[in-house]
């Protein structure tokens, strides 16, 4: 797709590849940045393959709470996957050069793979909200059925919604700056060096923000609202304590992902003098995510636990 709109406008581009310089302002000692980088990948992959092992030889995992976890573990590595190798390959063996087309290509994957994300983040407060707040209807509502059909209209909906952000950036004239101040992709980086007008590609960026990861958002905040206002309602402390405990490590990860979201989106706006921060955020972004949700999840939930000891074949007695 990307290489038919490069021979469609073949007169407008003028540059044949970008060149991916790193990390603003530090490039002469970048390199150093693979080692924890490179741990950060290695820790996303090889925690979220074990949370899918677990998830898949436990029984009693066999739920659409875990099922969602599940689809959260193969997006997480999809994401990180999609940016960590260029980047470590630029860090490492300085292979800075990108071709057009894989740019536009890794910018679309980025955009629906974090858009997944936050559907699915979404997906599971609706989870939560029901077993909570509507325990005797949660079997006949969030089924196997319900697991698939939301999962498939997150996956239409973030592919298709994604589409003009390449192809946007691809129709723009790229006459002569060729090198992105960044690791990788991103939309506002490729675009900044175009010859004419990016109003449009601004416009739209702003509007996906707004429409899919605003209302993502704005449904989790009411979802765990209503939530907490069930919870407080109940007479007994431990029956409270024990459905907010169910939400706590979600509850974690959503503060991470959508702050770090918002806080990128204000540097960009600021046009900040020194882009490193914004640079540095955005890439973490994409890896420490993937890294922190089994983690987390490991660790604030009892099942999950217990399911990754049997697979460690660690003695359980007393967990």
């Amino acid at each position: 797709m990307f290489q038919d709109l490069r021979d469609s406008n073949s007169s407008k581009f003028q540059v044949s590849q970008f060149i991916l310089m790193g990390f603003p302002g530090i490039h002469s000692w970048q390199h150093w940045l693979s080692l924890p980088l490179g741990l950060l990948y290695l820790l996303a992959l090889s925690a979220n393959i074990l949370i899918l092992i677990i998830i898949s030889q436990e029984a009693t995992l066999h739920q659409p709470m875990y099922h969602f976890l599940g689809i959260l573990a193969v997006v997480d590595m999809g994401l990180a996957t999609t940016i960590m190798p260029k980047i470590l390959a630029i860090l490492l063996f300085n292979a800075n050069t990108i071709s057009l087309p894989e740019c536009f290509a890794q910018m679309y994957v980025i955009h629906c793979f974090v858009g997944m994300e936050s559907g699915i983040f979404l997906c599971m407060a609706i989870d939560r909200y029901i077993a909570i707040c509507q325990p005797l209807r949660y079997p006949s509502i969030i089924t196997e059925s319900f697991v698939i059909k939301a999962t498939v209209f997150m996956a239409l909906r973030n592919s298709l919604s994604t589409i003009p952000v390449p192809m946007l950036a691809a129709q723009r004239n790229y006459c002569s700056q060729n090198q992105i101040e960044h690791c990788l992709c991103s939309n506002l980086g490729v675009t900044s060096l175009s010859c004419d007008d990016r109003t449009i590609n601004s416009i739209y960026q702003r509007l996906l923000a707004w429409t899919l990861m605003g209302s993502d958002l704005g449904l989790i905040v009411l979802s765990y609202a209503l939530i907490l206002h069930s919870v407080l309602k109940r007479n007994s402390a431990e029956s409270a304590s024990k459905a907010l405990s169910t939400c706590t490590s979600h509850l974690i990860l959503i503060f991470f992902f959508y702050t770090v979201i918002v806080v990128i989106s204000i540097t960009h706006s600021r046009a900040m003098t020194v882009p490193l921060i914004a640079v540095l955020l955005n890439v973490l972004h994409n890896v420490i995510p993937p890294a922190l949700n089994p983690v987390v999840y490991a660790l604030k939930n009892k099942e999950l636990r217990r399911g990754l000891y049997k697979v460690l074949k660690l003695d359980i007695k007393g967990k």
